[in-house]
This record gives C-alpha cells, sequence and structure tokens, in this order.
C-alpha cells in the first residue's frame, strides 16, 4: 500500500513538473523579438561570419552560449552535446559560440573531439545583447546557456526563446543520475580529465 501511494505520488510530482515547464516555454516564447541581422562571429581561420548565414538551409537555429575554455562546467555540457548534435542538427542549424579568441578555441575543441560547428564572439556585443554576458568593473563576465532563433519568410531573424545551464538543469543528465545515489553528487565536480582514465590508458 506505501509502494502504490508512493508511486501515484512520484506520478503527480512528475505531471506538476511538466506542466509548469510547459507554462516557462510559453513565457519564454511570448518574449519573442527581431534581432539585428548584422552581428558578426569569427570563424577558426578568424574570417566573419553573419548571423544570418548560420541558418544554412534551415529557418530554425539553436545557439549555445559557452563560456570557453576556461570554464569546466562549459566543457561537461560540451562533451554532452557533442554527442548528439548530429541529431540536432536533422531538425535545425545548431552551433555554439563562446568569448575565446578563435585560435584558442580550435585548439581546445579538438582537445576535445568536439565535432559540432563553433564560432568565437569575440567582440562580445551579441552575447551581452542576447543577456549571456555583461561588463563589470572593465571586466567581461560570460555565463552559459542557449538561445533559438526563427528566420522568417522576409528574412528577418526572432529570438525565440532562452535558457541557462547550470547544476541541475535539463540539459546535463548526469546531475539527475547522481541524485539518486545514496549521497547523492557527494561535494562531485567536473574535471578536465580523471584519473581513472589515465589509469584505464
Amino acid at each position: 500500500m506505501y509502494e502504490l501511494y508512493t508511486d501515484q505520488e512520484i506520478e503527480k510530482l512528475h505531471q506538476e513538473i511538466v506542466e509548469r515547464r510547459m507554462r516557462i516555454i510559453e513565457l519564454r516564447t511570448k518574449q519573442a523579438f527581431p534581432i539585428e541581422k548584422s552581428y558578426k562571429f569569427y570563424d577558426q581561420e578568424n574570417l566573419p561570419v553573419a548571423l544570418a548565414d548560420l541558418f544554412g538551409d534551415k529557418d530554425d537555429l539553436i545557439l549555445v552560449h559557452n563560456m570557453g575554455k576556461r570554464c569546466v562546467y562549459c566543457t561537461l555540457w560540451a562533451d554532452g552535446i557533442n554527442g548528439f548534435h548530429q541529431h540536432i542538427q536533422d531538425r535545425t542549424s545548431f552551433v555554439v559560440i563562446s568569448p575565446d579568441d578563435p585560435a584558442t578555441q580550435k585548439q581546445f575543441a579538438d582537445s576535445r573531439g568536439w565535432k559540432f560547428k563553433m564560432l568565437s564572439d569575440k567582440d562580445r556585443t551579441f552575447s551581452i545583447d542576447m543577456g549571456f554576458g555583461k561588463m563589470k568593473d572593465d571586466k567581461y563576465y560570460a555565463m552559459p546557456g542557449y538561445s533559438t532563433f526563427h528566420r522568417e519568410a522576409d528574412g528577418t531573424i526572432k529570438r525565440i526563446g532562452y535558457d541557462e545551464f547550470g547544476p541541475g538543469d535539463l540539459y546535463a543528465p548526469i546531475w539527475h543520475m547522481l541524485d539518486l545515489l545514496p549521497a547523492g553528487a557527494a561535494g562531485w565536480e567536473p574535471q578536465y580529465e580523471y584519473v581513472n582514465e589515465k589509469q584505464i590508458a
């Protein structure tokens, strides 16, 4: 009887989570707004790439705001994305940007084996305007997450929605898997590499 009650309670909570998540999506997509098409990024050859060119033959775009080489948490998220980005790209255009310069970005992406498209937002204007970067005391602070965009028939580009990345979010399942261990994450934090990996090698 106790187990039945527990299962019913869990199912009820799951349904509440789904409903609240859908409400968040509804509110965020109501904030859609047109943006300038003049934003520029830089490819690994340091050549400018226009925002409009990121759509390719699709009208939707998912753009990940990565904090760059210095952030081990963003690296964890990008490692995960690397495993399924080809599935995303079957539905929508997809790109990851970071404030790192193109050379640094290329070196780090190659060291991680990342296969998705990466561009440098070294000018940082785009990330600031999208709410994923800010200047404080003459220092730039990047923030992780992603934005979604849609290209209208007349070429107008709209930012449709956004969400942040962080421990416990919906985008890195490792946190939810660790939650079901007796002590949860137990203070665990991601690393660029692990001792066990060296031992296995």
